[in-house]
């Protein structure tokens, strides 16, 4: 199952192209936006089996899509989840659960958009799978982990790196939250739509260079070890999204360091999800 945050309605993808309004179809039941959905995922997943059958009624404009959680009420992005990027970071690797940081819901966005420079920065790019939480989830074994994802996605965890590193501590929480550092699409993926959840190929192209490269396989903390370790502590709720983490290759670790310029275009993809597309202007734009 494939659904979509197209014009701020729900909608159960047919293809890329095409889709079906949950609204509509259910009768009401269900939706229009997707924010709803996740309050009764259960409900709506059994009855989107019968609908996948549908004939589609929305022809799907990708200028058009939103962020597949719109209104979160929590974002937790995760630091040094794979082996090679904590080394071109220069930590070691984490042996318990990695550090874990919020961005804040107003940097969130959809897959599509255009992103301002903050003045005097330097932006980074960092292509993660997304987990989006689809019940409430409080000590959650790793076993039992898979359940509780509505679906996978995928994001940027767009990091501006002099406010971020500046100070007497690390500001990782505001350094990653301008407006739009956070966008997720195209659209939300079940986990049984792929044949292996837990390995799927992800990377980014900066102006068609390839950036980064690697798979979901090679995280150090997995989307269900993340759900247990997080639920030990605080209660994730429907519609939460977790960043889990990046692979190496981000312009911080390189050398010399590289960082976004105004015109530039950041695409990121992950196998069996699509891809998202971020152009950038100068700051004042």
């Amino acid at each position: 199952m494939r659904i979509a945050n197209h014009n701020s309605r729900a909608v159960l993808l047919t293809s890329d192209a095409a889709g079906v309004d949950v609204h509509t179809a259910s009768a009401g039941r269900f939706g229009p936006d997707l924010s709803s959905l996740y309050t009764e995922w259960e409900a709506f997943t059994a009855w989107a089996v019968g609908a996948s059958v549908l004939e589609a009624d929305v022809a799907i404009d990708r200028s058009l899509l939103g962020s597949p959680s719109p209104a979160p009420r929590q974002i937790f992005a995760i630091g040094l989840n794979y082996s090679a990027h904590a080394k071109e970071s220069g930590f070691e690797e984490p042996d318990q659960l990695p550090p874990v940081f919020t961005k804040f819901v107003s940097s969130l966005s959809g897959p599509d958009t255009t992103v301002e420079l903050p003045e005097g920065g330097n932006t980074d790019w960092e292509v993660e799978l997304v987990a989006i939480i689809g019940k409430e989830a409080s000590n959650v074994s790793a076993a039992d982990a898979w359940e509780y994802v509505a679906g996978l996605s995928i994001g940027q965890d767009l990091s501006e790196r002099v406010s971020q590193l500046r100070g007497p501590a690390p500001q990782f929480g505001l350094g990653k939250s301008f407006p739009g550092f956070a966008p997720v699409g195209p659209w939300l993926v079940s986990p049984g739509e792929f044949s292996n959840p837990d390995d799927l190929e992800l990377g980014c192209s900066l102006d068609g260079e390839e950036v980064q490269k690697g798979r979901t396989s090679e995280l150090i903390f997995s989307v269900p070890a993340l759900i247990q370790g997080l639920s030990q502590t605080v209660t994730l709720l429907p519609g939460d999204i977790i960043f889990t983490g990046t692979p190496s290759g981000v312009g911080l670790g390189r050398t010399p360091q590289r960082f976004i310029q105004p015109g530039e275009t950041l695409a990121s993809r992950i196998e069996g999800i699509g891809e998202i597309t971020q152009t950038f202007v100068p700051a004042g734009s």
